[in-house]
């Protein structure tokens, strides 16, 4: 073991000057403006797969983003273990609001500051420092697959899976790409959240008209689609959508305050829903409105507004159907519009929950070996976020076990602005992964 760490710990400077050169590629799938962006991204990750010897090909199914699959043959009589992440991002939002530029990786107070640098360029690094610890060579089968549409809901995926997902076949699915209990302390997610979005527009009037004249006797389209939003939630903040499912949680115990100081509630702002907190984000549904298109305010008349939409994204619990969730969210939209106004659903994309138990003795072997490197037991846990791939891939390779892992901590703040990633977690992560490889090769 010694010996191996010692590798990683060798590596993980090089890892680390890759890293961010991974990050500096602005690989936004959901801006067709970066389109070539993501296609740099998949270049660059497969190109430093091929130094270390690997039979790689850059694919893509039915005009999606391309994904980087590489192949290190399994030596004889050895499982192959499959190791995920994804190299597209999110977008930055208001720049302003970033400490430094989001493209440029920069270390303050030991972490690594930059959009992607912890979801899910990370899990790429992690998957790179553990192959170059082995210079190439691991103990047994490694399939290392990189996706590039992740962060818009892996939209080709069911057809990247019927094309190409015979390539993926293996005994351990590691995705790199969850959540970890708290800086310093790992843990493997067994139950992830679905997901649907859909998008909602309201109608009133044909066309808009005097606000003078007529309002107080004609409805606007804006307050008619804020009174159907406000109908999704109960006085407490709980969903009110009859008929979705929600689960038991685990009895983890998640604090309040922990909550608090990691999401940065304003003062005063009260936490919504019935429940533990761990129930709450990881075992019922939740809906959130995240976009609305109206009359914006520097351009606003006064006018009755004719139509307004807005976006909703819906979690689902493990148990439900996202078609079936996705329905029941618009026949409820339907059926609480006031004043007869006019709705019009439009259904997005849709991933179903997902439950990985960690049972046999690849999980045992996975609990030792990020224990040994980790220097702490690691917490088995639940996850609000959604990955659509668990499933499909669960559906695909039935007999495979899927083991979570992560890079990123509760204070990581994926998908927002100043993401970073821990460095001395991230190395603990790197070992950890090397360890487990080399644990199965022995096994």
């Amino acid at each position: 073991m010694t010996h191996l760490l010692a590798a990683v710990d060798r590596v993980l400077p090089s890892v680390r000057h890759d890293l961010e050169r991974l990050v500096a590629i602005p690989s936004i799938s959901a801006d067709p403006a970066h389109e070539a962006d993501v296609c740099r991204s998949a270049d660059f990750v497969a190109e430093r797969l091929r130094e270390l010897g690997a039979e790689v090909e850059i694919v893509s199914s039915g005009g999606g983003r391309p994904a980087v699959i590489g192949t290190f043959p399994a030596p004889a009589g050895k499982p192959t273990v499959t190791l995920y992440a994804h190299h597209d991002v999110q977008p930055v939002g208001d720049v302003s609001q970033w400490q430094g530029d989001p493209f440029t990786a920069t270390e303050r107070d030991g972490r690594l500051y930059a959009r992607g640098a912890a979801d899910d360029k990370g899990g790429f690094g992690v998957h790179l420092a553990a192959l170059r610890a082995f210079d190439g060579r691991p103990p047994v089968g490694v399939t290392v697959f990189v996706e590039g549409e992740e962060e818009i809901g892996s939209p080709s995926l069911a057809e990247f899976l019927a094309e190409h997902g015979d390539k993926l076949a293996c005994e351990v699915f590691v995705i790199a790409d969850s959540g970890n209990w708290d800086v310093g302390q790992p843990a493997f997610t067994t139950r992830l959240r679905g997901m649907t979005d859909l998008t909602v527009e309201v109608s009133t009037l044909d066309h808009g008209l005097h606000s003078g004249q007529y309002g107080g006797v004609v409805p606007d389209a804006l307050m008619a689609l804020t009174r159907t939003l406000a109908s999704l939630h109960d006085d407490a903040g709980n969903v009110a959508v009859q008929g979705l499912v929600a689960t038991e949680a685990p009895g983890l115990d998640y604090p309040l305050e922990r909550l608090r100081q990691e999401t940065a509630v304003l003062e005063g702002v009260e936490f919504i829903g019935d429940g533990s907190a761990v129930q709450r984000m990881w075992t019922k549904p939740s809906i959130t409105v995240i976009g609305i298109d109206a009359t914006p305010v520097h351009r606003a008349s006064n006018t009755l507004i004719p139509s307004a939409r807005a976006k909703l994204s819906i979690r689902i619990a493990p148990g439900d159907d996202p078609a079936r969730a996705q329905q029941l969210v618009a026949d409820h939209l339907r059926q609480h519009a006031p004043w007869g106004a006019h709705v019009e659903i439009t259904p997005g994309e849709r991933g179903a929950p997902c439950e990985m138990p960690l049972t046999g003795p690849y999980a045992e072997t996975a609990r030792r070996a990020y224990a040994e490197a980790w220097g702490v037991e690691v917490v088995e846990m639940g996850m609000g976020g959604s990955i659509p791939l668990a499933s499909a891939f669960q559906q695909h390779h039935p007999n495979a076990m899927i083991l979570a892992s992560a890079v990123v901590d509760p204070t990581s703040r994926m998908h927002s602005t100043d993401e970073s990633l821990h460095l001395g977690d991230f190395a603990k992560a790197c070992r950890a992964e090397a360890l487990f490889l080399q644990r199965l090769g022995q096994g």
